[in-house]
C-alpha cells in the first residue's frame, strides 16, 4: 500500500498509525531518506493492501475507522480530498485493510509461471523482500533470490535443484509468506517473534535453482520449447518426466560442483539423461553457475539445500565442516525430527562445494519420505517439519 507524505509525517508517524515495526517501513522504502522526506512523496506501507468503500447512510469517518480498528487520520492521509463534516451517501472512499491471512494457497503442480506470479503478489505487499535475479536457466528463465531481512548475518537456503523435487520450492515460498505475515502483524511463529532475527539476518532464498527442470516434470516435454525433441529422447521417447532430475540439458545440477567431481563423474552416466549425469566437466551449466557466483559474492553463515527424500540432513564433506555444523545439525535435528548424517558416498553437491571452498555449515536436507516426486498429501508434514529448521536458521 503506498501514502503520499504530508506536512509532519514521518517514518515513525506511519508505524504508529498502522502498526507496523518501523524497520519494516523503512526496509520497505530503501531509497528514501527517513529525515527528508517530502510532501507528495510516495512512501510504501507494508502489510497492507487498498480496499474500495462505499459511504451509507448514517457514516462518520470516526464510525468507518472504529469498525475498521483504524486511527480517522489513516482514512484521510489515503482520502486527502475528503470532507469529513460533507459525506455524501454512495461517495467512494479507499481504506487500508491489513493482511492477515497467507496470500498463498495453491502448492499443487508449483510450476515456475506460478512462482513467479507468487513472488510479485508478496512483493507488492511486502516490499521489504528484495528481489535479484541471479542468473538465467538454459531456457532464459530468471533465477530468483528473494532477501529478507537488514542484518549484517548472512544465511541461505535453496530448493529445486533437481526437477523432480520440486515441492521444496512451495515449501520455502510457504515459510516465505509466513515469516512477513508474522512480521507485519507482530505475530509469533512457534512462540519466537521475529523481528530481532529480521533487523539481525539477512536470508537469501533462491526458491527455485531449476526452473525448466520443474516444468519439465509438471508440463511435460511441450514446456522445453526447442529442446522438446531433445528432451523426449533423452527420456526414451516417454511424456512422463516424473523420473527427470536434472536440468532441460540432461545434466544433474547437484553433481556439477568441484568437490571430488571426478571421483563422482567416474560412477555416474557418461552422458546427458534424466538423472545423475554431471555433464563433461563441472560448473557448465548456467544454473549451476548461478549458484556458485551466489555464494562466492556472499559466503553464508549457515547453507542449506533443500531436496526430497529420506527425513536426513547430510552435514559433512571430508572433514572439512567446522565444529559448528555439529551443533547446527543437531538443533536442525531436534526440531525437525530428521536424522544428522555427516558422511555419505555421494560427491560433487552444492553442499559438498560449499563446505570445501569456504568452511563453513552446509547442510542437504533430505525432506519427506517416499518416491520422488513426492505426492502433495505430505506437503503439510513436510512443511511443519522444515519450518523448525528455517526457524533455527534464522535463531542460530
Amino acid at each position: 500500500m503506498k501514502v503520499s507524505v504530508r506536512k509532519g509525517d514521518s517514518f515513525w508517524y506511519f508505524s504508529q498509525l498502522f502498526q507496523i515495526p518501523l524497520p519494516l517501513i523503512k526496509a520497505s522504502n530503501p531509497d528514501l531518506n527517513p529525515n527528508q522526506l517530502a510532501i507528495g512523496q510516495e512512501v510504501n506501507i507494508p502489510g497492507f493492501v487498498l480496499q474500495n468503500y462505499v459511504i451509507q447512510k448514517n457514516d462518520t469517518l470516526w464510525h468507518i475507522a472504529q469498525n475498521m480498528s483504524f486511527a480517522v487520520d489513516a482514512l484521510l492521509l489515503l482520502n486527502p480530498t475528503i470532507q469529513p463534516t460533507q459525506l455524501q451517501i454512495g461517495q467512494k472512499l479507499i481504506l487500508p485493510q491489513r493482511v492477515t491471512d497467507l496470500v498463498l494457497s495453491n502448492e499443487n503442480n508449483y510450476s515456475y509461471q506460478k512462482m513467479m506470479s507468487d513472488i510479485q503478489q508478496l512483493v507488492t505487499i511486502y516490499p521489504f523482500i528484495q528481489t535479484q535475479i541471479i542468473g538465467k536457466s538454459v531456457l532464459e528463465k530468471d533465477i530468483v533470490e528473494l532477501l529478507i531481512g537488514i542484518g549484517p548475518r548472512q544465511k541461505h537456503t535453496n530448493g529445486s535443484f533437481h526437477a523432480n523435487e520440486w515441492i521444496t520450492t512451495p515449501v520455502i515460498m510457504r515459510f516465505i509468506n509466513e515469516y512477513v505475515l508474522a512480521l507485519t502483524n507482530n505475530n509469533s511463529i512457534r512462540g519466537l517473534n521475529l523481528l530481532p532475527f529480521f533487523e539481525s539476518n539477512t536470508f537469501s532464498l533462491v526458491p527455485m535453482v531449476n526452473p525448466d527442470g520443474v516444468d519439465l516434470v509438471l508440463n511435460g516435454a511441450e514446456a522445453a520449447g526447442n529442446l522438446r525433441e531433445s528432451v523426449l529422447s533423452l527420456n526414451d521417447g516417454s511424456n512422463d518426466f516424473s523420473r527427470w532430475k536434472a536440468n532441460i540439458n540432461g545434466v544433474d545440477l547437484n553433481n556439477q560442483y568441484p568437490a571430488l567431481w571426478d571421483t563422482e563423474a567416474a560412477r555416474k552416466p557418461t552422458s546427458p539423461g534424466p538423472r545423475d549425469f554431471p555433464g563433461y566437466q563441472p560448473l557448465t551449466e548456467p544454473e549451476a553457475i548461478a549458484m556458485e557466483q551466489l555464494a562466492q559474492q556472499r559466503p553464508f553463515e549457515i547453507l542449506n539445500a533443500l531436496h526430497t527424500q529420506g527425513e536426513v540432513i547430510f552435514w559433512g564433506f571430508q572433514g572439512l565442516e567446522p565444529p559448528e555444523s555439529q551443533t547446527i545439525v543437531e538443533e536442525f535435528s531436534r526440531v525437525s525430527g530428521y536424522q544428522p548424517i555427516q558422511y555419505v558416498d555421494s560427491f560433487a553437491g552444492y553442499k559438498d562445494w560449499y563446505i570445501q571452498e569456504f568452511q563453513r555449515p552446509g547442510y542437504t536436507v533430505e525432506l519427506g519420505m517416499g518416491v520422488n516426486p513426492l505426492p502433495i498429501s505430505q506437503f503439510e508434514e513436510i512443511y511443519q517439519e522444515t519450518l523448525g529448521i528455517m526457524l533455527a536458521t534464522l535463531y542460530l
